[in-house]
């Protein structure tokens, strides 16, 4: 079975690098302007979740994190015959206003990433852990390509999408992450048909990263 994952907003291919213990031959698909992969004109949710699909022939299960679960849920309302398994972590049916959005475009397109990666680093971690290798990551990032995907994060809606996806599907929320609680986990997983929620006590934004051994537990029990 090929595993697909997508991670979250301002990461790369490295923010994966805690599950390749028990994802050995997973293909990452990185963001565009995230990491190797080049700019394009729009990183919609939509065009995100057709370069995961295309991303390998035949049937695939996807983990996404973040806006990698919007693409991961949007990938498997698109195609649900492709898709045998789905792992949504830290996402929700949609990430508040679109205003937000535009102005951290905007932002990030005159101020660069700089402006905004401590603010971004206490969402992503509870306090205490050490943010250095994962702060030089999400500088790595082409401005750009964050900015594109932020405004393709402004129209998310997981709207219609929840019913049409047939894949068995687990939900992961950190119990303290400020960006998608586990209210909205919750949501997601009361709109997929058999759905099953659990909870990282303890974890922010990124638990794949803060608490490894749990979420590759449930990695490895779902698929």
């Amino acid at each position: 079975m090929t595993v697909v994952l997508c991670g979250s907003l301002g990461s790369t291919a490295a923010m994966w690098a805690p599950q390749s213990p028990v994802l050995v031959d997973a293909t990452i698909v990185e963001h565009p302007g995230h990491g190797a992969a080049p700019l394009i004109d729009t990183a919609d949710v939509d065009a995100l979740a057709r370069r995961a699909l295309d991303a390998v022939h035949g049937r695939l299960s996807l983990v996404g994190l973040s806006l990698g679960g919007a693409v991961a849920l949007r990938a498997a309302a698109l195609a649900p015959e492709r898709v045998e398994r789905l792992v949504v972590a830290c996402t929700a049916p949609r990430f508040g206003p679109p205003e937000q959005w535009h102005e951290r475009a905007e932002t990030v397109r005159d101020q660069g990433l700089g402006a905004i990666v401590d603010a971004v680093m206490q969402r992503w971690f509870t306090p205490g852990f050490d943010v250095t290798p994962w702060r030089e990551m999400f500088l790595s990032v082409d401005p750009e390509g964050y900015a594109r995907c932020c405004e393709g994060l402004a129209d998310w809606d997981a709207g219609g999408d929840l019913a049409r996806i047939a894949a068995p599907t687990l939900v992961i929320a950190g119990s303290v992450d400020p960006t998608a609680p586990p209210t909205e986990a919750r949501a997601i997983a009361e709109g997929i048909e058999g759905a099953r929620l659990e909870v990282i006590d303890g974890a922010a934004h990124l638990p794949n990263v803060e608490r490894p051994d749990q979420f590759n537990r449930l990695l490895e029990d779902h698929l």
